[in-house]
């Protein structure tokens, strides 16, 4: 390992630009995974709640870290952004579900540290797909770089996912409101899909994003509400 080249580089304001680029975009880009980590955590007991966030969102960077090459080419597959669309709807729909013993109006949300870990990983990776493409993008296959960038992001997502999960506590309405957030998401995703664009003569149609984003949305918001629906003539019933 050659130190002094290494020194070099940090020592470089060419390697600083760009890490700041990263962290730029990160944060740019991450106000939905700090929405699905404050909807996974706000259930938790106050001392687990951070615990969940650092986890969870350290847990996703890394693995992007260590993925970035596999899923840069992924992306460009069919049907790949299909499933992961599907997923990140279920997952959504999902958190505004209702426990067993819930029987109040109040959508369900993780109950254990490690589920709320799992559903943060789960949901930043699949809505961190195009990050990780513009991210590389700065990075240009330096991981050293992209590591940094990175790192210095999480704490950042992390106060705005508590800064997020503060105004759901007040205002528990704002859960479906993120709920929807991550519909839209989805649906975002799943219009860019190579198959999609390929459908409709492999043209950028700005009118079939936005009608995938308000179904995503709308599609969140209607299952939530028909699942608790049938959970409460479930209870009366019993």
């Amino acid at each position: 390992m050659d130190w002094a080249s290494i020194a070099t580089e940090f020592s470089s304001a060419t390697f600083w630009i760009s890490v700041l680029e990263i962290i730029w975009i990160n944060i740019l880009l991450s106000g939905d995974n700090a929405v699905v980590i404050a909807l996974a955590c706000r259930d938790l007991a106050p001392r687990e709640r951070m615990w969940g966030m650092i986890i969870g969102a350290g847990f996703a960077s890394v693995l992007l870290i260590v993925f970035t090459g596999l899923i840069s080419v992924l992306m460009t597959l069919p049907y790949i952004k299909l499933v992961s669309a599907i997923a990140l709807l279920w997952i959504a729909i999902k958190l505004l579900a209702p426990s067993g013993h819930d029987n109040d109006e109040k959508p369900e949300a993780a109950q254990s540290l490690w589920r709320a870990v799992r559903i943060v990983v789960i949901a930043d990776i699949i809505m961190s797909l195009d990050n990780v493409i513009a991210v590389a993008a700065v990075a240009k296959g330096h991981y050293v770089l992209l590591t940094i960038g990175l790192c210095i992001s999480i704490p950042m997502v992390i106060a705005g996912s508590a800064i997020i999960l503060a105004l759901l506590e007040r205002f528990p309405v704002l859960v479906w409101g993120g709920a929807a957030v991550l519909g839209w998401v989805a649906g975002d995703i799943f219009a860019s899909d190579p198959v999609v664009h390929e459908f409709f003569g492999g043209q950028e149609l700005r009118w079939l994003e936005l009608v995938m984003q308000i179904g995503g949305a709308a599609i969140v918001l209607l299952a939530g509400m028909l699942w608790r629906r049938s959970h409460r003539v479930l209870l009366e019933k019993t």
